[in-house]
């Protein structure tokens, strides 16, 4: 009896541990094509990126109010989204964290801040951590070009210098840009992207 007791508890064990693993995700790679999403922007609508008409392709840019890289890129995002959105490539930033883990990224927050910095692009919140996980973003900021079939076109670093715009020697999503309009493709394709862990819970 004591050995069936046993046998079950084990089971039951395993059972939870299984529920409680996060299941692994396939994250998207240069060459793949992205699935389509809806979020929640701060202005309280829906945002999918099938929503938005005669673009060429799309900055996809994960950050965040609180990590201090994501602050330290909030202006050139915003020049970003204002350089090339009239060329059809407009930013689509995206909050991943929980805001249980991380306080100050609640969507309350998010409208707090794109008042604050008076954000000219689309600000949504990944609610349920699904949508950073499918991108394979680890990072805020966490940069994903995409070409208007939602092909993945370069992955990483907005440039090469997070600390000091004006120290910037290498755009890397702008050149990303540029070799998209000449037709050819991004070089280099991916880069590391520089700054803080995005919140899940545990």
């Amino acid at each position: 009896m004591k050995h069936l007791i046993g046998k079950l508890m084990l089971t039951l064990f395993t059972i939870a541990l299984i529920s409680a693993t996060p299941p692994v995700v396939d994250s998207y790679k240069v060459g793949d094509q992205a699935i389509d999403f809806s979020l929640k922007n701060v202005d309280g609508k829906m945002v999918s990126l099938s929503s938005m008409k005669g673009v060429k392709g799309y900055i996809v840019v994960f950050t965040c109010n609180t990590c201090p890289y994501a602050v330290m890129y909030e202006d050139r995002i915003i020049e970003l989204h204002n350089k090339y959105a009239p060329q059809g490539y407009p930013v689509i930033a995206i909050n991943p964290n929980d805001p249980d883990v991380k306080p100050g990224d609640s969507y309350a927050d998010m409208k707090v801040r794109a008042k604050e910095k008076n954000f000219p692009f689309n600000y949504l919140m990944d609610e349920k951590q699904e949508v950073f996980p499918a991108f394979g973003a680890t990072r805020t900021p966490h940069v994903f070009l995409l070409d208007a079939n939602r092909y993945v076109r370069y992955i990483g670093a907005i440039d090469d210098n997070a600390q000091d715009a004006s120290a910037v020697t290498v755009n890397y999503v702008q050149d990303a840009i540029k070799a998209l309009q000449s037709g050819n493709n991004p070089d280099p394709s991916e880069t590391k992207a520089i700054g803080c862990t995005i919140k899940v819970k545990s």
